[in-house]
C-alpha cells in the first residue's frame, strides 16, 4: 500500500505539494497566534490533596494574585525612602481593584535584619480575570518602582508564571532559528546540494506550521501550555528533518540500483521500503509520548498533545510531501558519491561512523559489550543521588525581577516563605483536636505557627512556617509528619512542599502503567516489523540504558535540582528517539536478513546500509537540542542538554557498539522464533 502511495505522490506531485504549502502559509500567519494563547497550565490534578487544600482556602477566605516587591540599597528609616514609600503604598490602597498592601512603612510589614530592606504585598481582587489581574499587576508595578530607593524589584507568581510563559517561547524561537542555520549548512553538505539540503528543512517547516495551525485551532477549547509548542518545535524540526532524510537517502540508493527505472517506480520502491521505516517509527514516538498523558497532570497531557501533533504531522509529511518534493527536484539530487560543489572529491567506499563501529564490535564482541554495558550503568549512578523540585521564579534567568524578589525574599525574609497550610475540619477549640493542634504547634518554632483567615465556623487553617524554602527538606518533612498523625478530624494539608511531594508520588504511582503503556505496544511493533521475541526485548533494554546514562550525566552537569517533569519528558522523548534510530536500522538489518539468512553479515550490511542516515538524522536533532539548551530557562535549558547527550549516547555507544555486538553474540538466536521449515521444523 505504501508503495503504491509513492507512485500517487509522484503523480500527483504538484496537488501534494499545494497543499502543504497552503497549510505552512496559514499556519505560518494564524498558527503564531498560539503564541498569544498559552496558558499556565497546573502541575496536578484538581484530585491532589495539595489542590483541594487550596481549593477548600480559597473557598473560605478568597484571596486574589499578589505582586510582591523588594525595596532596599539605603537604610529602611532614610527620610526620603520613608515619604516616598509612605506616598506610593498610600496610593496603591486607593487604586481600583486592590484589595490589601501590606508594606513596612505604613502597615508593620517585614523588615531585613540588616535594616536596608523590606518587603510589601500588594494583593488584587480575586474576582479579576487573568489578563485584568496582569494588567493590573502591570500598574502597580510601575507606581512602585517610583519609589526613591536604589533598588526596587518587582515580582510574584502572577508575574513570574508570566515571565515564564514569554521566556518559553521566546527560546523555542531562539533555539529553532540558530538550528536552522546550522542545520541548513549541516544537510546541505551531507546531501551534497543546495536544493537537496533544503527538501527536509521544507518538510520540516511544512510540519512546524500545520502542528501549530492545529494547536490554535484547539486552544479555543483546551488549555494550550506554552510547553506544547516548545515540544511542537522540537520534535516537528527534528522528527521531519529524520524522516526526510530517510526517505532521500533510500530514494538516492534505488535509483542508483536502476537508473534507467521510470521515476514513478524508483519512487514507488522507496516510499515502500523507507515509507515502512517512517511509519513504525512514528508509531513508536507517539506511544512514547501516549505514555505521558498516563500521569495524568495537565500539564504533562498538554505535552503529550503537543509531541502527537508534531509526530503525526512529521510522519504524514514524510510519507506525503516528502515524496512529492523528490519527484519535482529529483534531478537535483545528486546521487551518493557524486562529484558537486559541496564535495571536491568522489567519497568512493569510505566507511561511515555507524559501520566502522559496527564492524569494530563484531571482531570484539564480548568485551565490547561488557565495556559498553558497563560504562552506561556507571554513568547511571549518579541517579541515585537524583533531586528534582517544581519549577519557580529560580528557574528563570538570573537577571530577571522576578527571579531576583525570590530569592530576596529567600535570603532575607524567611517568614515571607509560603508556609505549610493545614485545613481542619473543626473548631479549634474543639476538644477532641487538641492534641491535633497541639501537635501542628510542635512542628515550628511558636512565633512561627498561626491560627490565619478570618475565623470560620467548624474550619480552623494552620499555617506552618518552615525553616528553610517553601519545599524544602523541612518543609516536606512537615508534611508528611501532619499527613502520618491520626486526626480525628478530616484534615487537608497544601503549599508548595506538599504540592511537590503529591507529584513525587503521583509519578511513582503510575510510572508502572505509563511503563506499561509504552513497553508492550513497542514490543508488538518491532516483533511486527521483526518477526523476533529477543529484538524487542533487546531493543528496551538498549533504550533504558542511554536513559539511565543521560539522566545520570545532567545529574553531574547541574548541580540544582532537576525539574520534576525533565526526567519524564527525557524518558518519553529518549524513548521515542531510540526507537525512531533503532527502527532505522533493524528495518534494513531485517530487509538483509531476509535475503541473506546470514545474521553477521545482514547487521553489518544493514548499519552499513542506514548508518549514514542515522548518523545525519542524529547529528541533525542533535543540533535541534543543543540550539534549544542555549535558551535561558533552566528546565528547557536542561531538556536541550539532556536529549543531546542522549543522541549522542545512543548513535555511537549503544548503536554504533551494544547493538551489532549483542546481535554478533546472540546470532541466529536474534530471529527468534524464526522461519521453521516444513519437513524439519528447524529455524533457518
Amino acid at each position: 500500500m505504501l508503495g503504491r502511495w509513492g507512485r500517487v505522490a509522484t503523480r500527483w506531485r504538484l496537488p501534494v505539494v499545494g497543499v502543504w504549502i497552503v497549510l505552512a502559509l496559514v499556519g505560518g500567519i494564524v498558527g503564531g497566534g498560539v503564541f498569544d494563547r498559552t496558558k499556565t497550565v497546573e502541575d496536578l490534578r484538581s484530585s491532589a490533596e495539595s489542590k483541594r487544600a487550596e481549593a477548600r482556602v480559597d473557598a473560605l477566605d478568597p484571596e486574589g494574585e499578589t505582586v510582591v516587591a523588594v525595596i532596599g540599597g539605603a537604610d529602611f528609616y532614610t527620610p526620603a525612602l520613608v515619604q516616598s514609600a509612605t506616598n506610593v503604598f498610600n496610593s496603591l490602597r486607593q487604586t481600583p481593584g486592590v484589595v490589601d498592601v501590606s508594606d513596612a512603612y505604613t502597615s508593620g510589614g517585614l523588615v531585613a535584619v540588616d535594616g536596608n530592606s523590606s518587603v510589601a504585598v500588594v494583593e488584587l481582587d480575586p474576582r479579576l480575570s487573568e489578563e485584568r489581574a496582569l494588567a493590573l499587576a502591570d500598574d502597580v508595578s510601575a507606581k512602585i518602582r517610583t519609589i526613591d530607593a536604589p533598588e526596587v524589584y518587582v515580582g510574584g507568581e502572577l508575574l513570574a508564571e508570566r515571565t515564564f510563559a514569554d521566556r518559553a517561547v521566546d527560546d523555542a524561537v531562539f533555539g529553532e532559528s540558530i538550528a536552522l542555520v546550522v542545520l541548513c549548512v549541516v544537510l546541505i553538505l551531507f546531501l551534497g546540494g543546495m536544493v537537496a539540503g533544503l527538501l527536509p528543512l521544507a518538510a520540516a517547516l511544512a510540519t512546524i506550521a500545520t502542528a501549530l495551525l492545529a494547536l490554535n485551532a484547539l486552544a479555543g477549547s483546551l488549555d494550550v501550555s506554552e510547553f506544547a509548542v516548545n515540544v511542537v518545535t522540537l520534535l516537528g524540526l527534528g522528527l521531519a528533518v529524520d524522516y526526510s532524510l530517510l526517505v532521500i537517502a533510500r530514494f538516492r540508493q534505488e535509483r542508483a540500483d536502476a537508473p534507467d527505472d521510470p521515476l514513478e517506480d524508483v519512487l514507488e520502491r522507496t516510499v515502500a521500503a523507507a515509507g515502512r521505516a517512517v511509519l513504525v517509527s512514528g508509531l513508536a514516538v507517539a506511544i512514547a509520548l501516549a505514555g505521558l498523558a498516563v500521569f495524568g497532570t495537565p500539564v504533562l497531557a498538554a505535552m503529550a498533545l503537543g509531541g502527537l501533533l508534531a509526530v503525526c504531522l512529521a510522519t504524514i509529511a514524510g510519507l506525503t510531501l516528502v515524496p512529492a518534493l523528490i519527484a519535482l527536484a529529483h534531478r537535483r539530487i545528486p546521487a551518493p558519491g557524486t562529484r558537486t560543489w559541496v564535495w571536491r572529491r568522489p567519497r568512493g567506499e569510505r566507511r561511515g561512523l555507524l559501520e566502522t563501529l559496527a564492524a569494530f564490535s563484531q571482531r570484539h564482541r564480548v568485551p565490547v559489550a561488557l565495556v559498553s554495558a558497563v560504562a552506561l550503568l556507571a554513568l547511571t549512578f549518579p541517579v541515585t543521588g537524583l533531586d528534582v523540585n517544581n519549577s519557580d521564579a529560580s528557574a528563570l534567568p538570573e537577571s530577571t525581577e522576578e527571579r531576583v524578589v525570590a530569592e530576596r525574599l529567600e535570603r532575607d525574609f524567611p517568614l515571607a516563605s509560603v508556609p505549610v497550610t493545614v485545613v481542619v475540619e473543626a473548631d479549634s477549640s474543639d476538644p477532641k483536636v487538641q492534641g491535633l493542634m497541639r501537635f501542628l504547634f510542635s512542628q515550628g518554632k511558636r512565633n512561627d505557627v498561626n491560627i490565619a483567615g478570618n475565623p470560620t465556623p467548624g474550619v480552623t487553617r494552620v499555617e506552618i512556617a518552615p525553616q528553610g524554602t517553601s519545599a524544602g527538606p523541612r518543609a516536606q518533612q512537615i508534611v508528611r509528619d501532619v499527613r502520618a498523625y491520626d486526626a480525628p478530624v478530616p484534615v487537608l494539608v497544601g503549599g508548595p512542599a506538599a504540592e511537590l511531594i503529591d507529584a513525587k508520588e503521583s509519578t511513582r504511582a503510575r510510572l508502572p502503567l505509563a511503563l506499561l503503556v509504552i513497553f508492550v505496544p513497542t514490543a508488538l511493533l518491532l516483533f511486527a516489523l521483526t518477526r523476533s521475541v529477543l529484538i524487542p526485548i533487546k531493543a528496551l533494554l538498549l533504550n533504558l540504558l542511554t536513559l539511565g546514562a543521560t539522566l545520570g550525566a545532567l545529574v553531574l552537569i547541574f548541580p540544582d535540582p532537576l525539574d520534576i517533569t525533565t526526567p519524564l519528558l527525557l524518558f518519553m522523548f529518549i524513548f521515542g528517539l531510540s526507537m525512531d534510530y533503532e527502527v532505522f536500522l533493524l528495518a534494513r538489518i531485517k530487509e538483509e536478513w531476509d535475503r541473506t539468512r546470514d545474521n553477521d553479515r545482514a547487521v553489518l550490511t544493514g548499519i552499513a546500509a542506514s548508518g549514514p542516515v542515522v548518523t545525519a538524522a542524529a547529528i541533525s536533532i542533535g543540533i535541534v537540542f543543543l540550539g534549544f539548551a542555549l535558551g535561558e530557562l533552566v528546565q528547557v535549558k536542561q531538556v536541550g542538554v539532556g536529549m543531546a547527550i542522549a543522541v549522542f549516547l545512543d548513535v555511537t555507544v549503544v548503536r554504533g557498539l551494544l547493538l551489532p555486538a549483542t546481535m554478533s553474540l546472540l546470532g541466529r538466536l536474534n530471529w527468534w522464533p524464526g522461519v521453521l521449515t516444513r519437513k524439519t521444523g528447524q529455524m533457518v
